[in-house]
């Protein structure tokens, strides 16, 4: 059973080394016919900023129901194509406002030419600020992010995260903590429409046993996202927005259809969930 597990998780590796190169193969074959695509690549990188805020019905993050009504906001600053970027999270666990879990968010990283590399750190106040113990379910963490995008032109892009550190970990058959290594991989596509509407739609998965399937399983498609997204340009660099989102954790609901249904109460079990969003931006 064990070399059965090790050559599936080997295929299931082989099958997300080669999806991750379809982009930047795909890239290649597509500057070759039309390097206009690509201009914005040889564009110098002077200072950019981004600031953002928005006020939302639920938290969504990578297919999994991470909180109820929130305000969220973020800001990031870069230079060359190095930035770093905070973001907080001020929510309630669920409908019955009976639990406020704020998070807080830092991320150091590099972009440029379609390629994203950053690190990762999430706070939940729910321990000391520069704890990284293994605990089982709850901690600081870190994070390792490397994502491509094609370019603004043929905005498909690839992600991949591993936890590198912190609150990661599940318990064995012998009761013994265990590292996770929690991962997961996503094919994402943004298609622009007609007044200011875009389409976003994304396909995630976990390659082996990790906190996106509560440690329960090993390799799962935990997000089905779509999300229609609407702009308003209120400046030059100045926008508001609106967005509503549905995600369908597939595992789960292969696994127990009964996850389909919705309770205010108790969204953590559900593998279908919507969320509703209003925001404003201001960038450069």
């Amino acid at each position: 059973m064990k070399s059965l597990r090790q050559a599936v998780n080997q295929k299931v590796i082989a099958l997300a080394i080669f999806v991750g190169a379809l982009p930047f193969l795909f890239g290649a074959s597509v500057h070759a016919k039309n390097s206009s695509l690509f201009e914005e690549y040889h564009q110098h990188v002077g200072l950019t900023y981004h600031f953002s805020a928005k006020a939302q019905a639920a938290y969504m993050w990578r297919g999994l129901y991470a909180g109820g009504p929130n305000i969220q906001a973020s800001a990031d600053v870069g230079y060359g194509g190095f930035y770093v970027n905070s973001w907080w999270n001020i929510g309630v666990t669920d409908w019955s406002f009976q639990v406020f879990e704020p998070e807080m968010d830092w991320m150091i990283g590099f972009s440029r030419w379609g390629l994203d590399i950053n690190v990762l750190w999430v706070h939940n106040f729910d321990c000391p600020l520069f704890d990284f113990n293994n605990y089982p379910d709850k901690g600081n963490r870190l994070e390792l992010d490397v994502s491509y995008t094609l370019c603004s032109k043929i905005p498909l892009s690839i992600l991949w995260a591993t936890r590198i550190a912190g609150a990661d970990g599940y318990l064995d058959e012998k009761g013994e903590l265990k590292r996770a290594w929690s991962s997961y991989a996503q094919i994402s596509y943004t298609q622009a429409l007609p007044m200011g509407f875009s389409l976003y739609g994304a396909v995630g998965i976990t390659p082996w046993r990790s906190c996106y399937t509560l440690f329960q399983r090993d390799f799962a498609v935990n997000n089905v996202e779509l999300r229609l997204r609407k702009d308003w340009s209120v400046h030059k660099r100045l926008g508001l927005m609106l967005q509503g989102q549905v995600c369908v954790n597939a595992s789960a609901l292969a696994a127990d259809p009964s996850t389909l249904h919705w309770h205010p109460l108790s969204p953590f079990s559900q593998a279908v969930n919507a969320n509703i969003a209003f925001g404003i931006y201001l960038q450069k």
